[in-house]
């Protein structure tokens, strides 16, 4: 037959561009497998769902499974961690007093080691092979420890607290007295730090409403005060914005980030040039003060940080200052040269965007991608949302808007007598899992 043309649909020129993006059967055969997924999670009932009560263990903070999807651990307010076998719905192991305060995050080096961080100032490193004791004990943070990363290149692991310090381990050199330590960075009011998938950009959340990015990052290298370039960006603070408190409250009363004691970031060094262009230097750091519907002149926080399973963008959930809104945001990460070198574009552009319910002032809610990165799941009140960037739960490059639009809800599921917490989808299997205030703990699965 004749081609139709390079401006008809399905054209050669469209077939070529849309392979260019990465779209198409002929470049990801997974696709499909990928939409029965989604079709399979658009079809759990609240019914499915299989109730694992922690009882006396209090919150569920977090919820981690392992990568090959056979354990999921609950991080809990009093002190424990629980080990379920997400499959047969069977408890395995409760470690009663894995820390001295609450567990806040779990995070897993590989199929057996994982990573604990607690209220308690400490990390601990544990085996699945040896429950009964800890690997190693690490030492270093001065308040409590919230984050913990993995480089898989470099085998170092990073996690942050509210002391404001990211720390780097090299587990490498492990021992029982601990892990040889740096501290990597500083920031005041740290809320949370990811790493993307490929390891190349460090994001991090303040309470006070900017987003860190250090781009090129080289995490062999400790950021000394003023060592690294500042790149200026779209909304990014200004000297005003930085030296005045205005009407946003206590959250936005600063820069967040760390300088010498003569004072706060100048309009001098916020506007350096960026050099982006041609190689960049290791280690840039961006600060942004992102886009949030209905919060323009009033300051909010970043509560949680998650990364896109394929580094696409990022899913912040932000609260306003004075806690009477809720927001989950999707921003697309634009890469490139700026297009006019005097005026550097932002890293990030607000694509997707969704009001939450506002219960449980003053708690967390871990929000999460699906791992194929097509639905994002959310912490909305007693229950989860399933939320899609279109009806179709489309991929988001095949359905960026021209502006900001609202996420569209797939799927609600409320089984919980709380408010839910934390979220997660299985790595490998069509299950979902929520903890809530309360401790308890549920598992969504198709049933047939």
């Amino acid at each position: 037959p004749a081609d139709p043309g390079p401006g008809a649909p399905g054209g050669l020129f469209a077939w070529l561009r849309g392979r260019c993006l990465g779209r198409g059967a002929a470049v990801d055969p997974a696709r499909d497998t990928f939409g029965a997924m989604t079709g399979l999670y658009g079809a759990i009932q609240p019914a499915d769902s299989v109730s694992l009560s922690t009882r006396t263990h209090g919150a569920v903070f977090n919820l981690e499974y392992s990568p090959d999807g056979s354990v999921l651990t609950v991080a809990c307010e009093q002190t424990e961690v629980l080990l379920f076998d997400p499959i047969s719905s069977k408890h395995i192991k409760t470690l009663s007093e894995a820390h001295e305060d609450c567990v806040n995050n779990i995070r897993f080096l590989d199929n057996r080691l994982f990573a604990t961080c607690s209220d308690d100032t400490t990390i601990a490193l544990w085996d699945l092979r040896k429950l009964n004791t800890k690997v190693c004990t690490l030492h270093g943070h001065t308040s409590w420890v919230k984050n913990i990363e993995y480089d898989t290149n470099t085998r170092l692991l990073v996690t942050s607290g509210f002391d404001g310090n990211v720390i780097i381990w090299d587990t490498n050199r492990c021992t029982e007295d601990g892990c040889p330590h740096k501290k990597f960075f500083h920031t005041r009011f740290l809320m949370r730090m990811r790493l993307t998938p490929d390891c190349s950009k460090m994001l991090i959340s303040t309470s006070s409403g900017y987003l860190l990015i250090l781009h090129d990052l080289d995490l062999n290298k400790s950021l000394e005060v003023g060592s690294y370039p500042i790149l200026r960006a779209r909304r990014t603070t200004s000297s005003s914005d930085i030296t005045s408190s205005g009407s946003s409250g206590p959250r936005a009363v600063a820069s967040p980030c760390h300088q010498n004691n003569s004072g706060p970031l100048s309009e001098k060094t916020l506007s350096r040039p960026s050099q982006r262009e041609g190689g960049s230097p290791r280690n840039s750091l961006e600060v942004l003060t992102p886009e949030v519907p209905g919060e323009r002149d009033r300051g909010n926080c970043i509560t949680s940080l998650q990364l896109h399973p394929k580094g696409w963008a990022t899913l912040l959930r932000c609260s306003s200052n004075t806690d009477d809104q809720e927001w989950t945001c999707v921003y697309e990460f634009q890469e490139g040269a700026p297009v006019r070198p005097v005026s550097p574009r932002c890293s990030l552009r607000l694509t997707h965007c969704i009001e939450e319910a506002n219960v449980g002032r003053g708690y967390i809610k871990e929000l999460c991608f699906s791992p194929d990165g097509r639905m994002i799941s959310s912490p909305h009140g007693f229950g989860i949302r399933l939320l899609g960037f279109d009806a179709r739960c489309s991929e988001l490059v095949d359905c960026l808007p021209r502006e900001a639009s609202p996420l569209r809800e797939i799927r609600s599921l409320y089984s919980h007598s709380d408010v839910v917490l934390t979220t997660k989808f299985s790595p490998t299997h069509c299950q979902i899992a929520s903890g809530c205030l309360s401790g308890r703990v549920s598992l969504y699965q198709p049933k047939f």
